[in-house]
Order: structure tokens, then sequence, then C-alpha cells
């Protein structure tokens, strides 16, 4: 891989990350375009280690929210008194909200790296999963705030959180509509995603770059996934500063019609043979 490739694959990454757009789906075509076999061991790690890029921009945009949360955890840990603390169970709630899409990730690894990499996968996630969004963001009542999250609304986010592993369904997409499906507001329900991507993608990451350090060497290369990553998190820091900001004034129409070109698009190159689905 190139280093122009790296940049582009980076920012698409950070871009994408966390829209509701499904970034594996766009790195994905992205991968195929460029001429690369996408379910190549070397590509489907590189696809998920450049992703902490933008995890690591989330985690210092959140930075004052986590510098909050951590301590408040800890003491509740070591101190009953200190359990009614709202962050004390915010701490949890992420922690328990995390722990679906480890144990379906790990169980599921061979079907998501191979059978799932096929773009005719993703063209379908992307149009299916967009009448998912339609009816979340239609059908909730936004009455529930941040303060009002429980271990039980993550928990029940982060099983959602789990058809991300389909590539074009989207994580950030997943777990916005569980949450909206919980009546929690867009803004809310946008920062749970954020704090729930922090666990998922970096333990993502760390598996591949434990496993895979052989096929990254070998196939794409440290220098370009090094670059790649850097590029995911300039680009992804200012993604999620404008995602916050507009989310907190217009619905996910855009995004639905977005996901809907896309995928229609996709489905018409994959059909005439255009691209191939591997």
């Amino acid at each position: 891989m190139n280093i122009f490739e790296a940049v582009l694959l980076g920012a698409v990454e950070g871009i994408t990350e966390f829209l509701p757009v499904s970034s594996t789906g766009h790195l994905t075509i992205m991968e195929k375009v460029l001429g690369y076999q996408i379910d190549d061991p070397d590509i489907t790690a590189f696809t998920a280690i450049i992703q902490s890029g933008a995890v690591l921009a989330t985690t210092i945009f959140l930075r004052r929210d986590i510098a909050r949360i951590v301590p408040a955890w800890v003491r509740g840990v070591f101190s009953a008194q200190r359990r009614d603390d709202a962050d004390y169970r915010f701490g949890w709630a992420v922690i328990l909200g995390s722990i679906p899409i480890a144990i379906v990730g790990l169980a599921f690894k061979d079907t998501i790296e191979t059978t799932f990499r096929s773009l005719w996968f993703v063209a379908a996630s992307l149009i299916l999963f967009s009448g998912v969004m339609w009816f979340a963001d239609r059908a909730a009542t936004q009455v529930r705030h941040e303060d009002d999250v429980t271990w039980k609304d993550t928990l029940i986010i982060g099983v959602a959180q789990c058809l991300a592993l389909v590539p074009g369904v989207s994580r950030s997409g997943a777990t916005m509509c569980a949450g909206l499906l919980r009546d929690f507001d867009r803004v809310t329900v946008t920062k749970l995603s954020f704090f729930l991507s922090i666990p998922a993608l970096l333990g993502a990451t760390a598996l591949e770059v434990v496993k895979e350090a052989g096929n990254i060497s070998a196939g794409v290369g440290w220098g370009p996934t090094i670059v790649a990553t850097v590029t995911s998190f300039v680009v992804g820091y200012a993604a999620v500063a404008w995602l916050l900001k507009f989310i907190s004034k217009h619905s996910y129409s855009i995004f639905i019609a977005y996901r809907l070109l896309l995928g229609a698009l996709l489905t018409v190159l994959l059909a005439t043979s255009v691209i191939a689905p591997k």
C-alpha cells in the first residue's frame, strides 16, 4: 500500500466511524476499488487497526467526561457510600454494554472476516438497516437524558452494537437506534455510542495487532497502517465535533438517504459485474 492510499483510507475511516453510515462498509468498498483482496488477513487486520485512530480522537474529545466518570467508578467500587453517584452507575453501564460485542466478535471472528466481507452483505445491510434507522428516528420520544442511563439500557444497546459486526450496518447506527428506542435524546445516544466505541474498537485493535502482526508486515505494511491510523485520528476528531453539533438540531434523514443511495449504487455495480463481491 502506498502513502496516498493509506491517507485516503484513513480519511474515510475518520469521517465515517461515528456517522451512522458504516465505516467498515465504506472501507471495504474503497479497498475493493483500490484493487485489494478484501478478505485477506492483512486487509481485515488493517481495517480493524486504523479504527483506533478515530477512537483515540473520541477519547480526547470526551476527556472531561472520562476524567469525571472513571474516578467516580473507582470510588464506588471501593466505597458503598459512593455508589449513588450517577457517574459511578454510568461507568458500570458502559462496562456492561461493552461485553456483548466482545463475546460475539470472538465467537464469530472467522465468519466476520470472511463470509461477511462480501460486498453483497455491505449493500444489503446499507439498505435494510436504513429502514431500522428510519423507524427509530421517528418512534423515539427523546424524553430521557444522560442522567437516566442505566446498566439495562447500555446492555440492550451493547447487544444492538453486535449487529455492526456485519459491514454496512454501522456500529454507531446500531447503538444510536437502540438508544432512541429506549427513548433517549439524540445527543445522549450519540455520546453513548462514542463511549461504547472505546472498549469495543480498542479491544479489536489490540487483538489484530497481536494476532496479525506478521500478515501486516508481509502485506499492507506497518508504515501505511500507522499513516492511516494517524489520519483517521485527525479526521475523526473533526467528525466527532461536527456530529454532536449537527445531531442536536437535525434528524438522521440525511444519513438514511445517503445509505439508501450508496446501497442501491453498490447493488447495481455488483449485479452488472462492474465490481466483484470479494
